[in-house]
Parts: structure tokens; sequence; C-alpha cells
């Protein structure tokens, strides 16, 4: 009875133990590879996504924003907040600003690292400048000590502008006055006297006809605000709203449908 019983226990496995299979090289590789595999892929769709919603880096390729933003800085630009009256802004030309060119030559690899925003955008039809009268804002140049008014209060632009042989530029050589239309921003460069900016649009007429409406961009063309210089690591630094835009009071009416433009004519 007592040895029939050791024969079933035997019978159940707990006779001596099978070691388990190692694994092979190539299996321990192809592991390696599939989780790598893995991570890159995750880390291209955030990536992407961070582009799309978050912020998007951009080269800078002219000198109309000096001294702020110089020739081949590269800068990033934020989507999440919105912006305001002192911010520099990326945007899509709101049509006639930039002429026809070519699209940058890129490999393969470049443009792939453009699109999940590792590269700057290399698209020649996006513009950098500082938004200076929002919807319905009235902005005048100037002021009898030479100054920008908007909504009254005079821009005190010292800390941004280009400054030439220690001396700072005008804040602008154009004399005009301007009612911001509903929908659209006012903007100029910092380098006053080498940004074809708002002002040198005055007098353009659209497709429909209208005189000077493509002078203020359309808030949808508006990609961003940036906020930090991250390229050369030498110019890195934080951009932020000057302090004078924060007296600008609001204006005193709504935002008319078309702009009002004083003197007619008026261009760079």
């Amino acid at each position: 009875m007592l040895k029939g019983n050791d024969d079933d226990s035997d019978a159940h496995g707990t006779g001596p133990e099978v070691e388990p299979e190692q694994p092979t090289a190539a299996a321990k590789v192809g592991g390696w590879v599939k989780e790598l595999l893995i991570v890159v892929v995750l880390g291209l769709v955030v990536s992407t996504l961070l582009r799309t919603f978050v912020f998007q880096m951009f080269e800078i390729p002219s000198g109309s924003m000096e001294d702020t933003l110089q020739v081949g800085d590269r800068v990033a630009v934020q989507k999440i907040t919105p912006f305001a009256r002192g911010d520099v802004v990326v945007f899509e030309d709101p049509g006639g600003w930039l002429p026809e060119m070519g699209p940058v030559e890129r490999t393969p690899l470049q443009r792939g690292l453009e699109f999940v925003g590792l590269l700057p955008n290399s698209s020649d039809q996006y513009l950098i400048k500082r938004v200076i009268g929002m919807p319905g804002d009235v902005v005048i140049c100037c002021d009898v000590e030479g100054r920008l008014l908007v909504n009254g209060h005079p821009l005190e632009e010292g800390d941004y502008l280009y400054r030439e042989g220690g001396i700072t530029v005008a804040p602008s050589e154009i004399a005009f006055r301007v009612t911001v239309p509903e929908g659209r921003i006012f903007v100029m460069g910092d380098h006053r006297n080498s940004s074809a900016d708002s002002r040198c649009h005055l007098n353009d007429v659209s497709v429909d006809g209208s005189r000077g409406e493509n002078a203020f961009v359309p808030t949808e063309n508006v990609v961003g605000v940036a906020f930090a210089i991250t390229f050369p690591f030498s110019r890195f630094q934080t951009l932020s709203r000057p302090a004078t835009f924060e007296q600008v009071p609001a204006p005193e009416g709504p935002a008319p449908a078309k702009p009002t433009i004083d003197p007619a004519g008026v261009s760079c």
C-alpha cells in the first residue's frame, strides 16, 4: 500500500526537474531591436504631436528683427497661450509680403526630422515680427517726441529697437494713422528701417479690391509666440513682452470690419 502511494507520487511529477531552454543570442538581439523600435516610434509620435500642438522651431532668415533676433538664430515658438501686444509672433504670409521662392533643398532624412520638429521649419512663407496693434487698436506714428502711439499711449521702445552706431533707430520714418480691423493685427520689425512690415503694405490692393487690408495679418495666420532663442547656444535666451505694452489701454470701441488708414497712399 505504501509502495503504491510512492509510485503514484512519482507519476505526478515529483521526479527530476527539466531545466528551461535558454534564449539564443539571435532571440535576445531580436527582442532588443523590437524594444528599440517601439521607443523610437513612440518618440516620433510624441515629437510630432508636440510640433503640431505645443511648439515649433523656426530659423531667422533676415535682419528685420535685429537686434532682438539675428540672422541664423533658431527660435522656439509656443502654440498654447494666446498672443498679445508686444509679443514676437511667427505668422504665415497674409498675401504678397514675400516673393515666390523655390523650396529649401533638404534630404529625405532632413525633411523627416523637420516634420517631427527636430529641425526648424524650412518653409519660405513664414515671417516673424512684433505685434504692435490688436483688433480695434488705433496706431499712430508719431507724437511730437517721435514715439508710436497705441490707443493714445506712447510706446517706449528703446529696450528692443535696433541700435546703429550706438543710436536707436526711429520707431518709424513713415507717418500713418490706422485702426486695426477685426480678426487682424498690425505688426512691425524691431529693425524698423530694414523691415518690410505692416507699414509697407498700407497701399496694397487685395484681390477683392480693398486697399491696405493685406497690411493687417489675420489672427488665424499666427502660428504662435516666440519665447526663446535656442541656437546658437551662445545666444540662448528667453523672449519676454516689453513692459511698455502693459500700459496700453483697451481700444475705445469695437474693431471695425475694414481698416481705416490715413493718410491715403502711405507706403515704404
